[in-house]
C-alpha cells in the first residue's frame, strides 16, 4: 500500500548490456521524475536492494531483466513496472508510451498487482546446508561433463516418487514454465496459480512426462553418481557442483514475486501474441 501523501519512490533498474536499455533510461528519465522519486537507478546489478526501501521497482528491458531485479531484491520484494525494451518480454509487458499512466494509476492505487510463487532452493549434505538460494523460475540439476545420463531421485514430502535416467530435472514455478521449462517441452501454467512442474530433461524412456503438484509440498532430488560436472542451477545460474550424498530441496518460499498488472495486457493474450498461438494455420495465397 502506497502512502499517497507523499511521491513515489522508485528502483530504477535494467541490464546495461541489453540493447536500448541505457537510451531507454536516459529517454524515460525525466518522465519518471515528474511522478516519482528514483532512490536507486542501477544498470550494474550491483546493488543490494534487499536493504532499501522503494514503493515501486521500474525494470527496463526483457524477461532477463526482470529476472536480475527479482534476485536483487531478495526477500524485499517491491511491486515490478516491466517496461519491454527487449524482443519477447512475455513478463515485460507495459510499453514506454504507458508508463506515464502507470505511475499514475499505480500512485492512485488503481492498478493490480499480482503476486507469484517464489521457491528456496538448499543444498543439504547431512545436516549441513552447503548452499541456499531464492528463486522464480526453477531450479534444475544437470548432468554436465562427461554428458552422460544420471539417475535422478525424486521425492516429494520425503516420499520417494520415481528415479529419473536423463540429461537433468528441472522442478519450476509458473513463472518458469514460459522459460527453460517451456524450451524443455514443459507445460504452460498460469502465472498466478500456485505449483510447481516436475520436469526430466532428455528422460531415457517415454513414459517419464511432466507433472504438476501442488506448491505446498516439498521436493527432493538426489543423485548417488553425479557426473564430475553435475551441477544445481537456479535461474539459469550453477550455485554448486553436487556430490554423492548431497539433497537438494525446492520449496515455497515466504516472499513472492510482484508484478503490476495493467489493463489490456491479459495473460492469454501475451500466449497468443508473444508466444504465437495463432489457433490455425496461415496459407500463402
Amino acid at each position: 500500500m502506497t502512502d499517497k501523501s507523499k511521491p513515489l519512490r522508485v528502483f530504477l533498474l535494467g541490464a546495461a548490456g541489453r540493447p536500448n536499455v541505457l537510451e531507454g533510461a536516459k529517454r524515460l528519465r525525466p518522465t519518471i521524475e515528474r511522478f516519482a522519486e528514483i532512490v536507486c537507478d542501477d544498470f550494474a546489478g550491483a546493488e543490494n536492494l534487499s536493504e532499501l526501501d522503494a514503493d515501486l521497482a521500474i525494470v527496463l528491458g526483457g524477461d532477463g531483466s526482470i529476472l536480475r531485479a527479482a534476485h536483487q531484491m531478495g526477500r524485499n520484494q517491491a511491486p515490478v513496472a516491466a517496461v519491454n525494451l527487449g524482443k519477447l518480454g512475455f513478463l515485460a509487458n507495459i510499453t514506454p508510451d504507458e508508463l506515464p499512466e502507470v505511475l499514475k494509476d499505480f500512485a492512485a492505487g488503481n492498478l493490480e498487482v499480482v503476486e507469484h510463487l517464489m521457491f528456496d532452493c538448499s543444498v543439504a549434505h547431512g545436516e549441513e546446508i552447503r548452499f541456499r538460494r531464492l528463486g522464480l523460475n526453477e531450479t534444475a540439476v544437470q548432468a554436465g561433463t562427461p554428458f552422460s545420463l544420471i539417475d535422478v531421485d525424486l521425492y516429494v514430502d520425503s516420499d520417494l516418487v520415481t528415479t529419473y535416467s536423463c540429461d537433468g530435472l528441472i522442478v519450476g514455478t509458473p513463472v518458469g514454465s514460459t522459460a527453460h521449462c517451456l524450451s524443455a517441452g514443459g507445460p504452460i501454467l498460469r502465472k498466478d496459480l500456485q505449483a510447481f512442474v516436475v520436469l526430466p530433461l532428455n528422460p531415457h524412456t517415454l513414459t517419464m512426462r511432466p507433472v504438476v503438484d501442488s506448491a505446498d509440498r516439498v521436493y527432493e532430488m538426489a543423485v548417488d553418481r553425479p557426473n564430475e560436472g553435475t551441477a544445481v542451477v537456479v535461474d539459469g545460474k550453477e550455485i554448486c557442483r553436487l556430490q554423492p550424498g548431497d539433497r537438494v530441496r525446492v520449496e515455497r518460499a515466504e516472499p513472492k514475486f510482484k508484478l503490476v498488472s495493467y489493463p489490456g495486457h491479459t495473460y492469454y493474450r501475451s500466449l497468443r501474441e508473444k508466444l504465437g498461438w495463432g489457433g490455425r494455420l496461415r496459407l500463402k495465397e
